[in-house]
């Protein structure tokens, strides 16, 4: 059994919500390269060249790559032959909170849904917890945005909709969407389990690079078709049209209900922020 202190997690949190929001992982950097070789639309083209302008300023002067720095996701793999001496949950929002504060990022959690007032320092964090073999644990900080966040849906479809029914919703959903996350987008789809796991499968499918494909072929091969028929949408970088409206599309699955078929589309725009750091 290995023990791990309480404050390392705090530290880690914290030194990785400043990274994720200051400097975008290479997988995103590489994407929008390639897009931006392969649009032939002068406005897009022009768009995405002010994107990367953008993430190479914020990597120089480590300041953050859009102003709405993002409720803090955390992603916890946490090995079974770990015992962590103190309380995890506390250890992670103490992360978030010092992040926050010396990073000079947007505070932007409100303490409850309706009466709408600041907590001041960006917690609470959505953690997302997962017990794996090993003695190790696996932090990951996504910091989201709203402005995509609120761009996203669920449907519980019926098993006769079938593939056609999942493909029409994920298609419709960025449609919808238009112009409003931000793209081009990266789009996260959890399809099976139930309403609520459904959704966490789409979340964490934002958090897997988006050079690597699912590791199932018919999954795999489904990523790169919708992806197709996202991109001939035409809403383009920002809506102003082109072939570049979606970066990735990366599906998650999971066994359901005999009488269900649940699919979540949870989209991102092209600032799909997630570092990771294992102790």
């Amino acid at each position: 059994m290995r023990e791990i202190d309480a404050m390392k997690i705090t530290e880690t949190v914290k030194n990785l919500c400043i990274e994720a929001n200051c400097h975008l992982s290479s997988d995103i950097k590489e994407c929008i390269k390639n897009f931006h070789t392969d649009e032939s639309w002068p406005q897009a083209k022009e768009i995405l060249e002010r994107i990367i302008e953008n993430y190479e300023i914020s990597d120089e002067s480590n300041q953050p790559i859009c102003q709405d720095t993002g409720v803090a996701c955390v992603f916890l793999k946490i090995g079974q032959d770990v015992h962590i001496t103190g309380d995890i949950t506390d250890a992670v929002n103490e992360g978030v909170r010092q992040g926050y504060e010396e990073g000079y990022l947007r505070k932007s959690v409100v303490r409850d849904p309706l009466d709408r007032v600041n907590t001041g320092d960006n917690t609470p964090a959505m953690i997302y917890f997962e017990i794996v073999p090993g003695d190790k644990i696996e932090i990951t900080v996504a910091p989201k945005g709203f402005g995509s966040e609120n761009m996203s849906q669920i449907a519980m479809l019926r098993p006769s909709d079938g593939l056609q029914g999942v493909k029409d919703f994920i298609i419709k959903t960025v449609e919808e969407a238009g112009p409003n996350p931000c793209p081009p987008v990266v789009v996260g789809v959890g399809i099976g389990g139930t309403f609520d796991k459904a959704a966490y499968l789409a979340k964490k499918a934002l958090i897997r690079p988006v050079n690597v494909a699912n590791s199932e072929p018919f999954y795999a091969e489904l990523e790169k078709e919708i992806l197709e028929e996202i991109n001939k949408l035409g809403i383009g970088p920002q809506g102003f049209g082109g072939r570049t409206t979606a970066l990735a599309v990366n599906i998650e699955k999971y066994p359901t209900h005999i009488a269900g078929l649940p699919v979540a589309v949870n989209i991102n725009c092209h600032v799909t922020r997630h570092q990771t750091e294992v102790i």
